[in-house]
């Protein structure tokens, strides 16, 4: 029997965070830009459909390249959250039939990077190498005793 012993963790995190903004910061293009074409028409300015468009251009722009991911994961979670109950749990108890799988998803998805941060490969990370380095250097860029 194979035994997985989550070598590869922080990296499938990093995948994952990479691959949950794309797919984010697209339905957030689709509702301000128009792109990828949408069958729903551009919302208007100020309303929640933009607010959320925003939230989920900006912020999954900001989850893709792993900055401030944290905070903007928390974020971006809540928005789901609201974005399932306002939107999609009226329609139905059942997230199959109110098409809110994907709102659940991400809601779950930002949580978890949330609290377990964006991975290896993000800027965040990027950062943390940098000031760690630092700390370990002197003016000069000599280590210190």
């Amino acid at each position: 029997m194979t035994r997985i012993d989550g070598r590869f963790a922080p990296e499938a995190l990093s995948l994952l965070r990479i691959v949950a903004a794309l797919i984010f910061l697209l339905h957030g293009s689709s509702k301000l830009v128009g792109f990828p074409p949408s069958p729903m028409p551009l919302p208007p300015a100020g309303s929640f459909m933009w607010i959320g468009g925003l939230l989920e251009l900006v912020g999954g722009l900001m989850l893709l390249i792993g900055l401030f991911s944290r905070p903007v994961a928390f974020l971006l979670s809540g928005e789901m959250a609201v974005a399932y109950w306002m939107f999609h749990a009226p329609k139905s108890t059942f997230p199959s039939v109110n098409g809110g799988d994907a709102a659940i998803l991400f809601c779950f998805v930002f949580l978890l990077i949330a609290a377990a941060g964006p991975g290896p490969w993000s800027l965040d990370a990027a950062s943390r190498r940098k000031r760690a380095v630092i700390a370990t250097e002197d003016a000069t860029g000599e280590p210190l005793p």
